[in-house]
């Protein structure tokens, strides 16, 4: 096998997989990315304007909401190109070093995405179980260390992922990948050479980082209930947590799918390949088109600003 060894930093190309079997269909199947894409990108980037124009919204909650939406922006664009070129053009090849940055960008903005979520229930627990010191504990300089903390530890992180790929050698004639995108766990699966020291690494910073995010969120909303259950009023209880209900379903809508397609990646190899897009596809597209969406019904001076831009709605 000497001879075909092809070491990653030699290898050519990588083949991008759409729907297999569905050829024929997937210009149309492209229409609902694009609809995904057009809700996320304008979606975002309202909540942005809205935040940056409204001086009422200059607060920590909404600065973080800032930070989720640029994140999420990051998300749709880095796979933007590749999708729609191989559902729209069936422009399926890909360069390796190219494919590479793309699998940087989309684990970085997904492991950021995990270390936002976790500012705004720290936000949350301070306004609702500490509110006396909330302006002194959230200062603007806290936020700013809060939100470079959270992309430097995604960065760090990362970046070890392309040095491990680059000493894996691929002797496959052609590397097909799984999705219209590149993942680090899709890549390894086509290396012809042991991938336990990425497979390995790969899980512990998923526990590191995912892990550990989720359990610090659940701490804070049971320590959150704990100080709803103790407000005497029952209309109280209920409007201090409508304060979190968006964060919570933020929570959701990321976690969710990113556990279904661990789980599915490593442990359904039986199931068929349209599950696996299916959950990919809902792991990485529905974040960032249903937070905007989640924010602006639920947030009432998001609302209010949006229909008064949108509609020129006096409120």
């Amino acid at each position: 096998m000497g001879n075909f060894r092809i070491n990653a930093s030699e290898a050519p190309s990588f083949i991008l997989t759409g729907f297999p079997g569905m050829e024929d269909m997937e210009v149309w199947l492209s229409l609902p990315f694009i609809l995904f894409y057009a809700i996320s990108i304008v979606g975002n980037s309202l909540i942005l304007l809205i935040v940056k124009e409204e001086q009422s919204l200059h607060q920590p909650m909404y600065y973080f909401l800032s930070l989720l939406s640029v994140n999420d922006l990051g998300v749709s664009l880095s796979t933007l190109p590749t999708v729609l070129a191989a559902l729209c053009f069936h422009a399926r090849v890909i360069a390796f070093n190219v494919c590479l940055a793309q699998m940087f960008f989309i684990h970085l903005f997904s492991w950021t995405e995990s270390g936002i979520l976790l500012a705004m229930s720290f936000d949350r627990y301070v306004a609702i179980c500490n509110p006396l010191r909330y302006a002194t504990v959230l200062t603007n300089a806290r936020i700013v260390a809060m939100g470079l903390g959270t992309v430097l530890r995604s960065f760090v992180l990362i970046v070890v992922f392309p040095v491990l790929l680059h000493r894996l050698p691929f002797c496959r004639l052609q590397n097909i990948l799984s999705h219209a995108y590149c993942l680090h766990v899709d890549m390894i699966k086509l290396a012809c050479t042991d991938v336990s020291l990425n497979s390995h690494y790969g899980l512990s910073i998923v526990l590191l980082t995912f892990g550990l995010d989720s359990a610090l969120i659940f701490i804070s909303y049971v320590l959150i209930l704990r100080s709803v259950l103790a407000i005497a009023s029952r209309e109280e209880r209920l409007k201090t947590l409508n304060t979190c209900v968006s964060h919570i379903l933020a929570v959701l809508i990321f976690y969710v799918p990113m556990v279904s397609v661990s789980i599915v990646h490593r442990f359904g190899a039986g199931l068929p390949h349209a599950v696996h897009i299916l959950m990919s596809t809902l792991y990485l597209f529905v974040p960032p088109m249903l937070n905007p969406v989640i924010y602006s019904i639920k947030t009432k001076e998001i609302r209010r600003r949006l229909l008064k831009m949108l509609f020129r709605v006096k409120l």
